[in-house]
């Protein structure tokens, strides 16, 4: 069995109004994740995401870079456990 973990990511630059949490969710559909994404009040995105370890790297790599018309200026991320709380993965309400 595959070990599971989360992450807890935020992303800064031109991640908002750019498709970006829909280019989130679609990559994390494909890769069999769990968990939520949302615009900040001070601009940036928040994701938490679970799933298999290898699938969440392959995840970091995707929103890195986001979709065309995106930005990526800074990109923070911190492992965590897996809870298991999450059963998919949605967009969330802005934080």
């Amino acid at each position: 069995m595959a070990e599971k973990a989360g992450l807890h990511i935020f992303v800064e630059g031109r991640v908002q109004g750019v498709g970006f949490r829909y280019f989130v969710k679609e990559h994390a559909n494909q890769l069999s994740l769990t968990g939520w994404v949302r615009n900040l009040e001070d601009g940036r995105v928040e994701i938490m995401a679970e799933g298999e370890r290898n699938n969440l790297l392959r995840f970091i790599d995707q929103i890195r870079i986001g979709p065309r018309n995106a930005f990526v200026s800074d990109f923070s991320f911190e492992w965590l456990e897996s809870t298991g709380h999450y059963k998919y993965f949605m967009i969330a309400p802005t934080g």
